[in-house]
């Protein structure tokens, strides 16, 4: 009985058009990126079976076609297109056409066979794109508010009109976000439970909630990784360079590095951790980063245990996690 090959599938993914390539066999195809040229895709694959299916995250593009794979029972993921760029370039695949980079994925995915991961539902992603929608005006209103500080007075009336329909979209967004969180019973109790840390904001938490769903369905230092806040080893020989953070989820990271800023200030365990870090002679950005990753493994083990916030307890559950 002759041996069955494990078929793996890469996914160039364009605006318009996804091209798709069989590392095993070299068959390669296009389908419209859209809900009719999806069905065709998954028609296609069907009989091939894939071990995995592999995709570049490319903004919003992928997304429909993800989805739509992983609710077929299609193992796929969206992989970081940076790390498949290296990796063609590490095989030696300098040109890039459609083709090369779906056949390039091809091989990525029976090479590394990256994780699969689970897909944010619609209803996550809308919240965090409300989210991400309300950070975007907040840093608008910020530049408009540093630029009233240099602008000619003939200006402040426009600048003033310009922030006042700023903070409206603000707070209308808020609203949103608020109710979206409060109608749904998983994600309120998820926000009361990190609203209930010291240095832990609202922000911060419905951050959480739509852009890192894997928050208390991992281990604290799985957690670490996916966010980018775990130190990497840059060590060479007799070398041994300083450890970096890096990759992840620079977004939610962003947050929890103010969350943490907060958290020293008013938050017991985590000042006193910080603090003895200093102590010990660490500088102050390694002292940030340990103390961020601590607060980071304290959510996790209080989001999968739907614990709320004890000062005696907090340290224990960071132990745990």
């Amino acid at each position: 009985m002759a041996q069955l090959t494990e078929v793996f599938v890469g996914v160039d993914v364009s605006k318009d058009i996804l091209d798709v390539a069989v590392q095993e066999s070299g068959d390669f195809k296009r389908f419209a990126n859209d809900a009719a040229g999806i069905s065709r895709l998954l028609e296609w694959l069907a009989p091939l079976a894939p071990r995995l299916v592999v995709m570049e995250a490319t903004s919003t593009y992928h997304r429909q076609a993800l989805t739509a794979l992983v609710a077929a029972g299609v193992p796929a993921v969206a992989v970081n297109p940076r790390m498949v760029r290296d990796f063609a370039k590490s095989a030696g695949q300098l040109a890039k056409t459609d083709k090369l980079d779906a056949q390039v994925l091809a091989l990525y995915a029976e090479r590394m066979q990256p994780p699969v991961r689970p897909v944010r539902d619609e209803q996550t992603r809308d919240l965090a794109a409300l989210v991400t929608r309300r950070d975007q005006l907040i840093a608008i209103r910020a530049a408009e508010q540093t630029r009233r500080k240099t602008a000619p007075e003939t200006l402040y009336e426009d600048i003033d009109q310009h922030i006042a329909w700023l903070t409206k979209q603000i707070q209308k967004l808020g609203k949103k976000i608020d109710k979206r969180v409060s109608g749904n019973p998983d994600w309120l109790e998820q926000f009361e439970v990190m609203t209930s840390v010291p240095g832990v904001g609202e922000s911060t938490a419905v951050h959480f909630i739509g852009s890192f769903t894997e928050l208390g369905e991992t281990t604290g230092k799985q957690a670490a990784k996916l966010l980018g806040a775990a130190p990497l080893n840059r060590d060479s020989g007799r070398r041994r360079g300083q450890r970096q953070i890096w990759g992840g989820r620079a977004d939610v990271r962003r947050v929890l590095w103010m969350a943490t800023v907060s958290a020293i200030k008013c938050n017991p365990v985590i000042r006193a951790f910080y603090e003895r870090l200093i102590a010990a002679g660490k500088p102050r950005k390694v002292a940030m980063v340990a103390a961020m990753r601590k607060l980071l493994t304290i959510l996790n083990a209080m989001v999968r245990d739907r614990t709320r916030w004890r000062d005696e307890t907090a340290a224990d559950a960071g132990k745990k996690a």
